[in-house]
């Protein structure tokens, strides 16, 4: 099955939990998923005609939907989109962005909005299923500063790809994601054209976003700054970076100078938008996905099957 399969599949399947599972009306179903009520009438003949409803669904990725819906009960969000886990590590990481950017696609259709977009691999695959566009006067803001590495994975190199594909201007945090203190950063601050981009990154409407595990094979755990303090980060209990912040187990940053040397949006003002995705999967960020739930940093959430049950078996 390929990617444009998966996503018709699992819109057919969505649009059959919630009917015959759900109980939602179908105009309940057309407004929940962005579509036509016509649209929602057809994909339920056709599951009805094609045999698929008995006593259970009969679908395949049903499992997927339930885990989404649960995991949305379970945390307060508004949408959880689960995908199929998938052997390769990089197509795993291909249909959770894709998944991410389809939940952005309806959300940003014909608005006026500022889209906030961070770093990282899982990300620089949404753009590819950013079918809509928003109004002309929107824009896209990178959430964060660079790292020197240019991989197509740079919070700059993301931004511009959102922007290109909505066509609309791309503004950047031209800085370092770290300075090298906190005296450093109150310096770099002093630059009114950067504090302009920061500025757009907290009244940006919708904030895209991935997170990171701390090993050492993440982008991240390259710059060098980084790298030299990972054993002191662990000590003090941080279990992975959003935004690049250091997060502990429940969500809240450590007492360490990298997270006061930041050019970056801040998770409690992310907090704060009202649209807030996270798209991010691998069992090992289990704990940073955790963390971020339980803070509350995001509303929307896309990742894959067996982060969702871990989600789910582990604490809340």
């Amino acid at each position: 099955m390929d990617a444009d399969e998966i996503w018709d599949e699992l819109e057919r399947t969505r649009v059959a939990w919630f009917y015959f599972v759900g109980g939602l009306t179908q105009q309940d179903i057309a407004s929940r998923m962005d579509m036509t009520r016509l649209r929602v009438n057809k994909i339920i003949g056709q599951i009805r005609d094609q045999g698929a409803v008995q006593v259970e669904l009969d679908l395949p990725l049903t499992d997927c939907i339930a885990l989404g819906e649960d995991l949305a009960r379970r945390y307060g969000l508004k949408d959880v989109q689960v995908v199929p886990d998938l052997p390769d590590y990089l197509e795993q990481k291909r249909v959770i962005g894709e998944a991410a950017g389809m939940m952005a696609s309806a959300l940003i259709d014909g608005r006026d909005l500022g889209i906030g977009v961070s770093t990282g691999r899982t990300l620089s695959f949404a753009v590819r299923k950013l079918s809509t566009r928003p109004h002309p006067d929107s824009w896209v803001v990178g959430l964060t500063g660079g790292v020197t590495r240019s991989s197509g994975t740079n919070s700059f190199e993301v931004a511009t790809s959102f922007a290109r594909r909505l066509g609309v201007e791309c503004h950047y945090l031209t800085a370092p994601l770290f300075c090298a203190s906190r005296e450093g950063r109150e310096m770099l601050l002093l630059l009114d054209e950067l504090t302009d981009v920061l500025a757009r990154t907290e009244i940006a409407d919708i904030g895209i976003t991935s997170c990171g595990a701390l090993n050492e094979n993440t982008t991240l755990m390259q710059i060098r700054l980084v790298k030299d303090q990972l054993e002191e980060i662990q000590k003090l209990g941080a279990v992975g970076e959003f935004l690049g912040c250091f997060l502990d187990a429940r969500g809240r940053p450590i007492d360490h100078f990298l997270n006061d040397s930041l050019i970056a949006l801040s998770p409690e003002k992310l907090k704060l938008k009202p649209v807030s995705i996270l798209a991010s999967g691998g069992i090992d960020k289990v704990p940073v996905i955790r963390a971020i739930l339980r803070a509350g940093y995001v509303n929307r959430l896309a990742t894959n099957e067996a982060v969702a049950r871990a989600l789910l078996a582990g604490p809340r």
